[in-house]
């Protein structure tokens, strides 16, 4: 028997008649002539909640736009009011309930209750009939469905339409089918998510990020340099986990590993309050914006603990770079070339004075890069509590199964950084187990080599956890894209020189058709279709800047979401988004808070900075999922002549 035939009697267990795999030819061929779903691209959200729940809620202003066409002589206060109604319904039910009297709230939830069946209903015709059930809520799955699929227009079925509504009203059920309505509006908008990289760090918030992500069906992640560091940390990395602790404190963010994640702080507390008693810590003190800023004494507590972590991870990085020699990560190895005495530090040759010479802990005499025991404690206390937290441990395994360093879907190629480049426009190389490695194959020996240190990650000898480390922050990483870290640099010394951290080529290449070419022939991308999405680097096109790149062949869509990016950027992200008409390029206005939101009913305005008209609409045919289908169109096809011609017999109903 040969494999066709061992793959059409699999296939027949599926589809056990002529008449059933028939039924599934035609609707696959009816699906596959659909507009192709709505696919939304977001970056460097920072582990601002908000802002990215926001932009979830309005579909970076889609639904806005569809409120718009559905009733275009409404008032704008009242689309303002219908918008916040599907967005926020729970707070909007609280906030006129207590405003109006009982008659008038009820005209009010009545008026928001079928003008969202109109809505439902308009988003619901990009989807089949068997798509749109699985998305509704079971609680009002068929009610909802007679609401959609029937009309008010006609007169024989107005009264059965308006008594469906009545009935909701009746049994007093209108704030939770309202409420539930409102998610199936909000789901009906966003086909999928693409989160191109870097969702935690900065921001007081990535676990309820995270919490968000895991709860949605069609979303993907590209890994960012800012992910991979706590999915080091999760892997048992060291220092990786000495990173999260120091950026956490460098932003003024540790209640996000204390209250967030549950993680105990308190040995490195302690430590850093009786070993850098005496000490001001003045260059540890936290960056914050007004959202998340605390009292002096919270902030210089805070700086102690900033410098111990931070000592601690300038010691552990000296025993990744003599492991692998192949990262050349050596010159992270700087407390060697400290000048105790003179308190200064010389690198490349260059002698500078440095900004804080207290070091209780480095012994410069002997080994400067040895862990002192209560410093061997406090990590070893947070690698067991990073690898046996339940909550980040459910995150990262998420991370692993939706993400990736690299993503092609529907012809466009999605990763966080750069394909990192030489001078000249060739691929940079790296030599992984002895093999030169560079473009795709380069993100594939990363991916595979981080994938196999996480599933060994409670192994004692786990060496290919360093990788994580090295795409942190390694010359050849395409999610960091420079040509080194200089964090020590940027803590103690003032000349710009040594701190300088050098972009990629990839960043100036990427302008060039010669050299975009070169990759996306690599890559296996249209040349005339396809685009690269990516974020990395903040690019406020308010300024002159250029997110669109190349004649809309490259979007580097990092809007600088984070509020500390706020004195760089006047806008809050971007979204890109990929519908059957085009390419649209979203900017938000940063988001103020969700209670004024709530007060104003005015929206974080999303303005259309671009728009590419596709040649002819998209449709589902034109898809990576199209592809798919057509080839189970295909399968099925050869069952039904297989069945006919007797090749393989029809089971019974048993």
């Amino acid at each position: 028997m040969d494999y066709e035939r061992k793959y059409l009697e699999l296939l027949s267990r599926e589809f056990p008649t002529v008449q059933a795999a028939s039924t599934e030819f035609i609707n696959l061929n009816a699906i596959i002539n659909l507009p192709k779903g709505t696919e939304h691209f977001i970056t460097d959200i920072h582990g601002e909640y908000d802002a990215f729940n926001h932009i979830l809620k309005n579909a970076s202003g889609i639904i806005k736009e569809k409120i718009t066409g559905q009733f275009p002589s409404m008032k704008d206060a009242d689309k303002n009011r219908l918008a916040f109604f599907i967005y926020y319904p729970t707070d909007m039910l609280d906030k006129y309930q207590q405003q109006l009297s009982k008659p008038a709230f009820k005209t009010l939830l009545r008026e928001m209750l079928e003008k969202m069946v109109v809505m439902a209903k308009h988003l619901a015709t990009k989807y089949t009939k068997s798509h749109v059930r699985k998305m509704l809520p079971e609680e009002f799955s068929y009610i909802i469905q007679e609401l959609l699929y029937e009309s008010a227009d006609h007169e024989d079925k107005e009264r059965y339409y308006h008594a469906i509504i009545d009935a909701i009203f009746d049994t007093e059920r209108e704030n939770k089918f309202i409420l539930q309505l409102s998610r199936f509006i909000r789901k009906l908008a966003i086909d999928r998510l693409h989160v191109v990289g870097d969702i935690f760090d900065r921001g007081p918030s990535p676990h309820l990020v995270m919490e968000k992500l895991t709860t949605m069906k069609h979303v993907d992640v590209q890994w960012g340099n800012h992910d991979i560091i706590w999915m080091g940390a999760a892997s048992g990395s060291e220092v990786c986990i000495a990173n999260v602790v120091r950026i956490a404190a460098r932003y003024n963010n540790l209640d996000c590993l204390e209250d967030g994640y549950g993680i105990n702080l308190l040995p490195l507390a302690r430590f850093a309050s009786k070993t850098y008693d005496d000490d001001p810590c003045t260059l540890f003190l936290p960056k914050s914006s007004t959202d998340y800023t605390h009292d002096d004494d919270e902030r210089s507590f805070v700086a102690k603990m900033h410098k111990a972590i931070a000592i601690i991870q300038f010691k552990l990085e000296r025993d990744v770079a003599l492991r692998n020699p192949a990262f050349n990560l050596h010159n992270r190895m700087v407390l060697e070339h400290i000048d105790p005495t003179l308190g200064t530090i010389t690198l490349d040759s260059e002698t500078y004075p440095l900004k804080d010479t207290r070091f209780p802990t480095v012994n410069f005499a002997n080994d400067p890069y040895a862990l002192t025991q209560e410093e061997r404690d406090v990590i070893s206390h947070l690698r067991h509590l990073f690898l046996h937290n339940e909550m980040l441990q459910k995150h990262v395994k998420f991370l692993f199964q939706r993400g990736s360093m690299i993503h092609k879907y529907n012809d466009n190629l999605l990763f966080h950084a750069a394909v990192p480049l030489n001078d000249d426009g060739s691929f940079m190389t790296q030599k992984i187990d002895g093999t030169a490695f560079g473009g795709k194959a380069l993100f594939n020996e990363y991916e595979k080599k981080i994938r196999h240190a996480y599933l060994h990650r409670y192994r004692k000898h786990n060496p290919e956890k360093d990788y994580f480390m090295m795409l942190w922050q390694g010359a050849t990483s395409p999610l960091f894209a420079k040509h080194t870290m200089k964090t020590f640099e940027r803590y103690f010394l003032d000349d710009p020189k040594p701190r300088e951290e050098i972009k990629n080529p990839y960043f100036y290449l990427r302008m060039e058709d010669e050299h975009l070419d070169t990759i996306f022939e690599a890559f296996g991308l249209n040349k005339d279709r396809s685009k690269i999405v990516n974020g990395h680097v903040p690019m406020d096109i308010t300024k002159g800047e250029a997110p669109i790149i190349n004649n809309r062949r490259i979007y580097s869509i990092d809007g600088g979401m984070s509020k500390q990016y706020a004195a760089q950027t006047s806008i809050g992200g971007y979204t890109l988004i990929s519908d059957s008409y085009a390419y649209y390029l979203v900017s938000h206005e940063r988001f103020p808070s969700h209670s004024q939101l709530i007060h104003d009913e005015r929206d974080i305005v999303s303005v259309t900075r671009d728009e590419a008209i596709n040649h002819r609409r998209t449709y589902i045919y034109d898809t990576d999922k199209g592809k798919q289908l057509k080839n189970r169109i295909d399968d099925l096809a050869k069952l039904i002549d297989a069945y006919r011609r007797g090749i393989i017999k029809e089971k019974s109903d048993e």
